[in-house]
């Protein structure tokens, strides 16, 4: 199978070429830097420049390759600076207008699209969890308007996609909440982190085979996929990061509105229903304390 994967320097893109490669595919990795400056163990990939909100560069690029599946990782990620005036055509240009960008280039070869999306959608009020298929989307934020807005762009254009969304990502290749906590936690004897935005994390590593078997198979549409272990807070995630890294500091619970700071609205209740996951044949993610373990290990730290 020849697949083409999007934003390879990111923590996603790395883990999804790494596995697809390890099970004998063809894949070709992209992003908008002109070399591949990533984790050194997925270096040897072939690897595309391309920008994808450049329309005749999309065609270009992934019509050379003619892919069965391409895997859509490349985001504007930058939650809070999306919301600057400055950056907000960028944003959309990048998760709306670059997504719809690929949808139309996969839907001229009639090849598959898996499109990694997020809780943002949703405006994240109530305690019961989102189901894939709901449509009562209220993005609070321009980084989940974008996003959404990419997402239909995928959903009206093909017939043979994935929409994936996740949350509270974290990896070897890049920055994440996991390695913040590692540092202020080592420099600070306290550190005060939110209680009242209540998901699950989801680690790249175990992400990555999912999407494997999503690009292996047939069975399209909404999904949602983080690990298994239940609904926490940041403030739980943070206490169970400290232990498992042996530090003893001090971590205080405080509201998103006591914490302050941020200038993107984020979502409270960022609980995913993955019920479907299981309905279609996939395998879940395993529990997010066994995947925090061993991403520990994977860092050596």
């Amino acid at each position: 199978m020849i697949v083409f994967v999007t934003g390879v320097g990111g923590q996603l893109g790395h883990d999804v070429v790494r596995e697809l490669s390890l099970r004998g595919h063809q894949v070709t990795g992209s992003d908008i830097a002109e070399t591949y400056t990533g984790e050194e163990d997925i270096a040897g990939m072939p690897y595309e420049q391309m920008d994808i909100t450049d329309q005749a560069s999309v065609e270009r690029v992934i019509t050379g390759i003619r892919p069965d599946v391409v895997v859509h990782c490349a985001a504007w990620t930058a939650v809070d600076a999306a919301e600057d005036e400055e950056n907000r055509e960028k944003v959309y240009g990048v998760n709306s207008t670059g997504t719809e960008n690929i949808a139309r280039v996969c839907k001229s070869l009639d090849c598959r699209m898996v499109y990694i999306s997020t809780d943002y959608v949703f405006d994240g009020e109530g305690t019961e969890p989102w189901e894939p298929d709901c449509r009562d989307y209220a993005p609070l934020c321009v980084y989940g308007d974008s996003k959404l807005r990419g997402e239909q762009a995928v959903s009206s254009i093909l017939e043979k996609y994935f929409i994936v969304r996740i949350a509270w990502v974290f990896g070897k290749n890049g920055n994440n909440f996991v390695k913040t906590m590692l540092r202020v936690g080592k420099k600070f004897d306290t550190v005060r982190v939110v209680n009242d935005q209540i998901g699950t994390p989801t680690y790249t590593y175990d992400l990555s085979v999912l999407l494997a078997d999503m690009c292996e198979s047939d069975k399209y549409g909404y999904y949602h996929a983080t690990n298994e272990g239940g609904y926490i807070s940041w403030y739980d995630f943070t206490k169970e990061i400290f232990s498992q890294a042996g530090y003893d500091t001090k971590v205080i619970p405080v509201t998103t509105e006591e914490y302050g700071l941020s200038k993107a609205k984020r979502p409270h209740n960022s609980r995913l229903d993955k019920s479907k996951l299981r309905e279609n044949g996939f395998r879940p993610l395993p529990d997010w304390k066994d995947a925090l373990k061993r991403y520990l290990k994977e860092i050596e730290y």
